[in-house]
């Protein structure tokens, strides 16, 4: 009988030791490339160096695509699928999302160094530290192992955060993937750097929420300045400004400054500031950054780690894509 017991508390340490090595096998690591591609962090920040030298609004348009990547199927990649039903082609990302081919360049640079081993997942989530670090903002080290998806999801792009939505349907959209109100105050810091088209929030501009008039909590001269821009009519819907007045390309809380002084560029900036669903529930974060930088800092890596974990493909799920925009043949 002794002997069976021990057999079979042998047995059960062998199973909790596969249970654990293959659980350990499914987790993001800082370490995960160490020995499979030790120069990786050091090609992705040259090539982001070069990207921003030749455009520093590039650094926005990296991080929003790692952000439209996890909000869609998980940090899988998948935004960078080309084809019919492509992510590319959904409402929160058509003539909008771009990077793309920074991330070819990338992705092109990865390969010829160590072909096969990095997953274009990581390429974004480290090009997306890289673009807020070379604009001023702090650095993290970034989990990677993930891998990368095979289906895009175009409904999901569809239903991306959009800034002409409410509070409560913004908030329920972070909450659905597990971020709390201090994740999405944050990461909505980063648009600190990049610029927005007039097409995002132009119905702020004349008739707001159908009533013939402006949006009331838009400051007078930016909103004077707005309408110059983007006419009611006749005008150019691509055309751009700065989604941080007077602050365009630094890392910093000068967004938070902007909502309190009513000076958000979008509505979905402002209304974390301003309005009912504020009071009690984001504006006092809003404020906490806006007179504490280094607090939204933190934040904001917080969260952007904990975003980076959402429903990563790890293990054998998924592939190592070689080109980021089509599967494996």
């Amino acid at each position: 009988m002794e002997r069976s017991n021990n057999k079979f508390r042998s047995l059960g340490v062998v199973v909790v030791i596969m249970l654990f090595v293959g659980s350990c096998r499914c987790q993001l690591t800082t370490d995960f490339y160490s020995s499979s591609c030790p120069n990786l962090t050091k090609i992705i920040r040259k090539q982001v160096m070069n990207a921003l030298k030749s455009e520093m609004r590039m650094a926005a348009s990296l991080i929003r695509l790692h952000f439209h990547d996890c909000f869609v199927n998980g940090c899988d990649g998948s935004i960078l699928l080309d084809g019919d039903g492509s992510e590319k082609e959904g409402a929160g990302n058509k003539n909008s999302a771009r990077g793309f081919d920074v991330i070819d360049t990338i992705k092109t640079a990865v390969e010829n160094e160590c072909a096969g081993v990095v997953s274009c997942a990581d390429i974004l989530a480290i090009a997306a530290r890289d673009s807020v670090l070379l604009s001023g903002g702090r650095s993290w080290r970034v989990l990677v192992g993930r891998r990368d998806g095979l289906v895009p999801n175009k409904t999901g792009a569809d239903n991306l955060p959009a800034p002409f939505e409410s509070h409560s349907v913004i908030t329920t959209k972070f909450a659905n993937l597990g971020l709390d109100l201090t994740d999405l105050v944050s990461l909505s810091g980063a648009h600190t750097i990049g610029l927005a088209r007039c097409a995002t929030f132009e119905d702020r501009l004349f008739n707001f929420n159908q009533s013939s008039s402006p949006d009331p909590f838009l400051e007078t001269t930016m909103l004077s300045d707005l309408q110059t821009l983007c006419p009611s009519s006749g005008g150019d819907g691509n055309k751009t400004t700065a989604l941080d007045r007077n602050s365009t390309d630094l890392f910093d809380n000068h967004y938070f400054k902007n909502l309190i002084a009513g000076k958000g560029l979008l509505s979905s900036d402002q209304i974390l500031f301003s309005g009912d669903a504020a009071a009690n529930t984001t504006k006092s974060l809003v404020e906490s950054y806006n007179n504490n930088q280094t607090l939204f800092l933190v934040d904001f890596v917080k969260a952007m780690i904990k975003m980076g974990n959402i429903s990563p493909l790890t293990g054998s799920d998924g592939e190592i894509r070689k080109n980021c925009r089509v599967v494996n043949s």
